[in-house]
Formats: C-alpha cells, sequence, structure tokens
C-alpha cells in the first residue's frame, strides 16, 4: 500500500477531510480547498527567446481552475504555432539547385 494519494503526490499524511465538506473531498492545508497549485514542472531553455516566453505563459495556467486552463494553452499553441511559423518564413540563403536527374 501507498503512502500517498494516488496521481496526486501528496502524502497521505498531508491530506486530511475538510471539516464541513462530503467525506470524499480533500483539503490540501498548503492551498486550501479546491484552490489551484502550481504543478512544478521544470521547463529547459530551448535558446529561442520567442518560443521560451510562450512556454513560460504556461505557468499562468498554474494560478487558474482547471476550467481557465484551455485559454492558457490556446494562447500558447497558437503563439508558438505563429512563432515557429516565422522561423519558416525568415529569409535566408537560397537552397542549393537541385541536382537535374540522371537521363535513364
Amino acid at each position: 500500500m501507498s503512502d500517498s494519494v494516488p496521481g496526486a503526490g501528496i502524502p497521505a499524511e498531508a491530506v486530511v477531510a475538510e471539516p464541513d465538506a462530503p467525506a470524499d473531498s480533500v483539503y490540501e492545508p498548503e492551498h486550501g480547498p479546491a484552490a489551484p497549485a502550481p504543478l512544478g514542472v521544470p521547463r529547459t531553455p530551448t535558446g529561442n527567446a520567442d518560443v521560451d516566453a510562450w512556454l513560460e505563459r504556461l505557468t499562468d495556467a498554474d494560478h487558474l481552475a482547471t476550467d481557465g486552463h484551455v485559454e492558457v494553452y490556446e494562447d500558447v499553441h497558437r503563439g508558438l504555432r505563429d512563432t515557429l511559423t516565422s522561423l519558416d518564413a525568415r529569409p535566408g540563403p537560397a537552397a542549393p539547385a537541385a541536382a537535374p536527374a540522371p537521363a535513364p
């Protein structure tokens, strides 16, 4: 048997029932009842400032209820897509011409 709540990463002794809550609800003393809690997922810098800024925007979801995550995720997805698309559109050296195919 495990000492933690399955999937929550919270030690069982830290999870207690809220005084007037239904028996199946939990209260996390550190965050309060039903309060959003940061996931603490580390982000490794990509080396591209624009991409890193969009990934950092994901931390905004840490302080929102679950129903607010979609807006942040869609915004980040749109920003990453636009940023990555702009990388393809940047002028650069011309691609080498393809060699003609050998005659059969």
